[in-house]
């Protein structure tokens, strides 16, 4: 189970403080939450400050009852903890395998990486030697970074936008790939509607605060809101 207890995350603005998060208390089970919310949120900042790349204003982090607000990226890692960024990194010089060995330990044959690979639509012959750089789109690298994941294991997947960059191919696919980890603790940062639906659970930021519903309460909830706003414009 991981638990955020009273978290509180501000930045300094010139001379005024922006509260960005604002005493979130949620707790994450087993099975898919999805995190949607309009753009400036903080739906990303809550992603990295479970995983630390950030530390909270104030408030604790809790897996399995361990306080893990201070532990490094490293020990996140080494506890089951695996991210996925919003935006890939590019990698000149090292190949789709080397960073297939990283994610696993290991040194991967082609037959390993074709079960990584194969699973985010792309053949390991193709790719398994290509280097993680400018030639690749940006959903070709989002693919290789779903398939790090997935190498990689753990017990507590972070998802930010990972549909970013992702072609219509992708979408069953993608959601077969949350399906297959409904064991896990699986979060995932999304406003896709088929995202959403197949989330246990949905965590609905706004600049008030946050509010959690099934997905089809979430669902209904973000037409009505835009809906709303829709009406509003045409008034």
């Amino acid at each position: 189970m991981l638990e955020l207890k009273n978290i509180n995350y501000s930045v300094k603005n010139n001379d005024n403080l922006v509260q960005i998060l604002n005493n979130i208390n949620l707790t994450f089970n087993k099975g898919i939450t999805v995190i949607t919310g309009q753009n400036g949120t903080g739906k990303s900042t809550l992603i990295k400050l479970i995983m630390n790349l950030i530390n909270p204003t104030a408030g604790k982090v809790f897996y399995n009852g361990l306080d893990i607000t201070d532990l490094t990226i490293d020990e996140h890692a080494n506890l089951g903890f695996t991210l996925s960024f919003q935006q890939p990194i590019r990698f000149k010089g090292i190949t789709v395998r080397d960073l297939l060995n990283i994610a696993n330990s290991k040194n991967n044959k082609l037959s390993d990486a074709c079960e990584y690979l194969s699973k985010v639509g792309m053949c390991a012959k193709d790719y398994i030697d290509r280097e993680v750089d400018g030639t690749l789109s940006g959903g070709e690298l989002k693919r290789i970074e779903l398939a790090m994941a997935l190498a990689k294991g753990g017990e507590v997947f972070l998802f930010d936008e990972p549909e970013a960059g992702i072609d219509l191919w992708s979408f069953d696919d993608l959601i077969s790939i949350f399906k297959n980890l409904q064991d896990k603790i699986v979060i995932i940062v999304s406003h896709q509607e088929k995202i959403i639906q197949c989330a246990d659970k949905v965590v609905v930021l706004d600049n008030n605060g946050y509010n959690v519903y099934n997905h089809i309460e979430a669902l209904d909830k973000i037409k009505k809101a835009q809906c709303g706003k829709l009406g509003g414009k045409n008034e």
